[in-house]
């Protein structure tokens, strides 16, 4: 995600640099519960299976509290912390949120304790860390990656961020979120070993 997030920088025109530092620390507050993150559950069981959506909803969101706590005890600079606060925006955790809609539709639901505190992203660089972020951790996602998959999930999840207002701060122009979205495309394809048609990256 690194990668990702400092390789669209540099060619829209940014700090590389301290987007890789913000990537790197980002996630830090998953440290306190790493199990109930889908990244390092390896054994097909969930922690989640047995709590109720809106407090499973509540532990994924604490990580961005935690990481801010964390890097402001050991007094890593604001710039840094940036990336922790804005990561998410204001965005829900749709997986239980979701959940929630699916298996509970007669209960009335409170949409904010589904939702990132925010704020949303304010600078190129945390903007597009957020786009990184969200689109590569999507990829993992597919089982058979190929081109248009990955094309279609590279378009799927910068709409969508547009659309919920996420990058209404940032400074980031649609020339360069086209950008983005090529870079985005053709190192994802890189790292799934995807044979690239330059024909049509051209």
């Amino acid at each position: 995600m690194a990668n990702l997030a400092e390789a669209a920088i540099f060619k829209i025109g940014g700090n590389s640099l301290l987007v890789r530092a913000g990537a790197l620390y980002h996630d830090i507050g998953k440290i306190e519960n790493p199990q109930y993150f889908i990244e390092n559950q390896n054994t097909g069981l969930s922690p989640h299976d047995k709590l109720p959506y809106e407090q499973s909803a509540q532990i994924i969101i604490k990580h961005v509290h935690k990481g801010i706590e964390i890097t402001r005890k050991h007094q890593l600079p604001e710039s840094v912390i940036d990336f922790i606060r804005t990561h998410h925006g204001n965005t829900r955790v749709d997986y239980f949120y979701q959940s929630f809609l699916k298996n509970s539709p007669e209960k009335f639901v409170d949409e904010n304790i589904f939702r990132y505190p925010g704020p949303i992203p304010f600078s190129k660089e945390t903007g597009v860390l957020m786009l990184a972020d969200s689109v590569e951790a999507a990829s993992r996602s597919l089982k058979n990656p190929d081109a248009q998959s990955i094309n279609d999930l590279v378009e799927r999840i910068i709409d969508y961020k547009l659309e919920q207002n996420q990058l209404d701060n940032c400074d980031i122009t649609l020339k360069d979120l086209e950008t983005i979205k090529l870079i985005f495309k053709t190192m994802l394809m890189s790292i799934y070993h995807v044979r690239i048609d330059y024909q049509q990256t051209l």
